[in-house]
């Protein structure tokens, strides 16, 4: 018989959307599921659509009574998991008929603890506008050499929450959920986690239809490019760095003895790196130790803006201005 699998899905005004969604995971080609939903104080139709729904025997439907926010909301959805297996999933997306059997599969068939997999990013109308997530955010490189890797979420999130299916062994491990920066989101602690201490596998093909709709808690705009000057784009690449190094300093008894002094060592070097504001000439062996596995463009270009912000400065503006003529920036 095949192993039930509990999807996890948080809402909040989301009644433009969740029923098509909730639709798409019902009607899947593996119908041993529970979906289990919280909806995180919605002041929409929400609530009125769920309700609709609470007669189905595969679906639970929790109502906050005071807003959470989506972190603590997953927070909340991932102590209801009764099943061995859960996945995340998001309330605009439609989700392929084939998702879940194709990440069954292939967890059991290699003998995982976790799947992660590929998105084609679809508007509002879900017109394709990219097949492949990874590719567009410049991914696919790195998941493709480190997928079975913790260096594939040590520096920044490689795996979108709602591609993911893990088992519930592991929650004792991920919860509580760190809250201490908005940078560390609950599906880059739960990526993290387990490749640290389990087996991961990466689902090439895209089984999810990722809405774009101007709403998106997470979607395909990078923060940085609304910023017109190097100096904001290098503040808010240090600032999030340190958001996430700061949680792994603070919760460093998730870590191996043999990363604990390499996270006390790469924040103090970002730190530092914020009373640099010209040019840094030291440290650059914890540069390296941490940007080794991306791409020569990445590493040369993090490590001009980070080190070198004098010299990149005035390229940077000529870019910007070309890429706004372009329409490429506001």
């Amino acid at each position: 018989m095949k192993e039930k699998v509990d999807i996890l899905l948080a809402t909040y005004n989301g009644e433009k959307y969740i029923k098509e969604q909730i639709e798409s995971i019902l009607n899947q080609t593996y119908q041993n599921i529970q979906i289990i939903i919280s909806d995180d104080c919605s002041n929409d139709g929400t609530r009125q659509i769920l309700k609709e729904y609470e007669k189905n025997d595969k679906i639970r439907v929790f109502y906050q009574e005071k807003n959470l926010g989506y972190v603590k909301n997953f927070e909340f959805l991932l102590h209801q998991v009764e099943s061995d297996l859960y996945m995340l999933a998001d309330q605009d997306d439609v989700w392929k008929k084939e998702k879940i059997e194709k990440s069954v599969k292939k967890l059991q068939e290699e003998n995982l603890d976790l799947v992660f997999g590929d998105l084609e990013v679809v508007d509002e109308k879900l017109n394709t506008i990219c097949k492949s997530y990874n590719q567009y955010m410049h991914l696919s490189r790195k998941i493709e050499k480190y997928s079975k890797d913790y260096r594939l979420q040590y520096l920044y999130n490689c795996m979108t929450g709602c591609t993911i299916l893990s088992k519930k062994e592991y929650l004792d491990k991920i919860l509580p959920l760190p809250t201490n920066s908005k940078y560390m989101i609950h599906d880059y602690w739960i990526g993290l986690i387990i490749s640290l201490n389990g087996k991961v596998g990466y689902l090439k093909e895209p089984y999810i239809l990722y809405r774009q709709h101007g709403n998106n808690q997470v979607g395909i705009v990078k923060a940085s490019h609304s910023l017109s000057k190097l100096s904001q784009v290098r503040d808010l690449s240090i600032k999030m760095k340190i958001g996430i190094f700061e949680t792994y300093v603070e919760k460093e008894e998730f870590f191996p003895e043999k990363l604990r002094k390499q996270n006390r060592e790469v924040l103090a070097y970002l730190q530092m790196l914020q009373n640099k504001k010209n040019i840094n000439g030291k440290n650059w062996s914890i540069f390296y130790q941490i940007f080794k596995t991306e791409s020569m463009r990445q590493f040369v270009l993090n490590f001009m803006v980070l080190n070198m912000p004098i010299i990149v400065k005035p390229i940077f503006a000529i870019r910007y201005q070309m890429l706004k003529q372009i329409g490429k920036r506001k």
